[in-house]
């Protein structure tokens, strides 16, 4: 037995699944989970002494590659002052500051500790600033955990919530619509069918979590209007697209601005943080300026604080944004390559650093479409890649971050190791 299965078998005796994030457990790949013991670059290290280019980068907050030494070092000198302290820190406005510089719609931002934290305090306030109940949100744009947003679509789109985890509560789940991804008209319907119930929309701007699907031209302009005409929020959540499609993320990039934007991962550098903000008038309703009450011992804490700034001045000063769509593309356009010499079901989406091959044909613009791919290829295909030392997410429905640490070598080799587990997946 491998020492990652020893780690898997023993950490199943203490947590639920053996992991304390679902996807880490592989159960959709039906092997174990590598353990990482340690990371450089864009290589990590397994607890067997195996080391893989590395695709996850703790799922997007890694621009930089693991363990950059500006972020190291930020990190390392915040810490030596003191770990949080339960009092403010000027740190912390210098974050305020440059997230307000940089993301078009926010005037004002609170910080907390993750990107649920962000999304259940922005539909809250959105709730008490419209004096309405109910959300929407679209199959397939996952907002964390809260219980608002574990809530599939039943039997159709338009239909009431039903709960999708136990433990939500079903008085809680109606609340919530769901509408389909890139399609207005399923928006426009539930408008016309409660057109003064409705406090917010929340979207991925960029879907990231049912693989990368980008918006249609015209989408995310169309809830732009229709929130503003029925005077309902529009919610971006940018928690994976924060910084990482550009300065001022997915909403520079579509130059759509919303109400309010959920934001994560990458402004802690890689530590756990989350922040929320959008137009100082909504903002200023969040106490204590207002009554619409949030808090958080460790929100702003001096450490994520440090790591984020860190790495977004890294970012700032050497054109990060420019070379890294340089070195998706790159990517993109070697995996396009591959896939015109082959007969093999794939379909490429890219936006920015965010990547997924789908194994469909289809091109993938909806949740309905990416459930198409063939997930049984898609885990022999994860698996031969893991052989050919590649680490990619462990699931066709999540997508693969690209970093300032793939150089042109580490691109070459992860083209190498596709063209050898798309054989192996087509032989089954």
């Amino acid at each position: 037995m491998s020492r990652n299965d020893e780690l898997f078998e023993s950490a199943k005796a203490y947590m639920p699944g053996g992991v304390n994030s679902p996807v880490r457990a592989f159960r959709g790949i039906d092997m174990s989970p590598r353990f990482a013991v340690e990371a450089r670059g864009c290589r990590i290290t397994d607890a067997d002494g195996q080391d893989y280019i590395d695709y996850i980068g703790a799922y997007g907050p890694l621009i930089l590659g693991h363990a950059h030494p500006s972020v190291v070092d930020a990190v390392r000198a915040a810490a030596s002052r003191g770990l949080a302290f339960g009092v403010p820190t000027a740190v912390e406005i210098e974050m305020a500051k440059k997230v307000v510089a940089l993301v078009p719609s926010v005037e004002k931002v609170r910080m907390v500790n993750s990107g649920t934290e962000a999304t259940m305090s922005a539909v809250r306030l959105a709730r008490a600033a419209t004096g309405r109940d109910q959300i929407v949100k679209f199959e397939g744009c996952y907002h964390g955990h809260g219980d608002s947003f574990l809530i599939k679509a039943g039997s159709g789109a338009l239909t009431l919530g039903i709960p999708d985890s136990p433990g939500v509560p079903a008085s809680l789940a109606s609340l919530t619509r769901v509408a389909r991804f890139n399609d207005l008209d399923s928006v426009r319907t539930l408008f016309d069918q409660e057109p003064e119930q409705i406090a917010a929309i929340i979207i991925e701007p960029v879907a990231g979590n049912m693989g990368v699907v980008a918006p249609a031209p015209g989408f995310l302009r169309g809830l732009r209007e229709l929130t503003s005409q029925h005077g309902s929020v529009l919610i971006f959540d940018e928690v994976m697209t924060g910084f990482r499609l550009g300065p001022g993320g997915a909403q520079e990039l579509y130059g759509i601005q919303p109400d309010l934007t959920t934001l994560g991962k990458v402004i802690g550098g890689g530590l756990p943080v989350g922040a929320y903000g959008g137009k100082a008038s909504l903002m200023e309703q969040v106490a204590p300026a207002g009554p619409v009450y949030q808090a958080g011992t460790l929100s702003g804490n001096p450490l994520a604080m440090a790591a984020g700034l860190a790495q977004i001045e890294v970012l700032e000063e050497t054109n990060g944004w420019e070379r890294l769509e340089e070195r998706a593309a790159r990517l993109e356009d070697g995996l396009a390559e591959i896939l015109s010499e082959t007969d093999a079901p794939l379909t490429i989406n890219r936006v920015g650093s965010m990547l997924t091959l789908f194994f469909t044909e289809r091109p993938v613009t909806d949740f309905d479409s990416a459930t198409a791919s063939d997930r049984k290829r898609h885990a022999r295909f994860f698996r031969a890649m893991l052989h050919n030392g590649i680490h990619l997410p462990p699931s066709q429905f999540e997508a693969l971050f690209v970093s300032l640490a793939h150089d042109n070598h580490d691109i070459d080799r992860t083209l190498e190791a596709v063209r050898k587990s798309l054989a192996a997946a087509s032989e089954g």
